[in-house]
């Protein structure tokens, strides 16, 4: 399944890339604290990630890396989520995501289930063994693979749903 869409790539100088950065960091804001209503619903719904994707993949590299850096860091110094120990990890994710989503839909140039499955699948593997590398731990590298599937799964189709219902913005 794909669709094709309009995709964009604001530079730094464009004041859109801002403007979509802010709104993605308050999607960003907003989702992780619905998720944490429910116990472990930040390990499971893994919602930090979900509009960082949406941001990096609509409109590109900048408006991703802003929204996947402000993100985390915003969460954790209003609500302490992440705590400060995981938050470098998901950072790197998070940037990870930002890269490979982008990276993917200008490659794909439209929005299709593989091509955010292999974003997905990106950030995750690479997050997991750079996760792994901080921690030796291999159980903590891994945690997004043994709770975080239903996450990954929202990502994958809420994202695809997402990206076509914005399709000509």
């Amino acid at each position: 399944m794909s669709t094709t869409v309009k995709l964009y790539s604001f530079n730094l100088s464009n004041t859109k890339t801002y403007l979509f950065a802010a709104i993605f960091i308050v999607g960003n804001l907003l989702l992780p604290q619905l998720a944490h209503l429910i116990p472990q619903g930040g390990l499971i719904f893994l919602p930090i990630y979900f509009f960082t994707l949406i941001a990096a993949y609509k409109y590109g590299i900048h408006v991703g890396l802003l929204t996947a850096v402000l993100s985390p860091l915003a969460n954790h110094l209003l609500f302490g989520m992440p705590p400060a120990v995981v938050l470098p990890a998901i950072l790197i994710k998070s940037v990870i995501l930002a890269i490979a989503a982008a990276l993917v839909a200008k490659q794909a140039g439209k929005v299709s289930l593989l091509a955010i499955l292999i974003a997905i699948l990106a950030y995750q593997l690479v997050g997991t063994g750079i996760e792994w590398g901080m921690t030796q731990n291999f159980a903590i590298a891994v945690q997004d693979f043994r709770l975080g599937v239903p996450g990954m799964l929202i990502q994958l189709f809420g994202g695809y749903f997402l990206l076509r219902a914005i399709a000509k913005i």
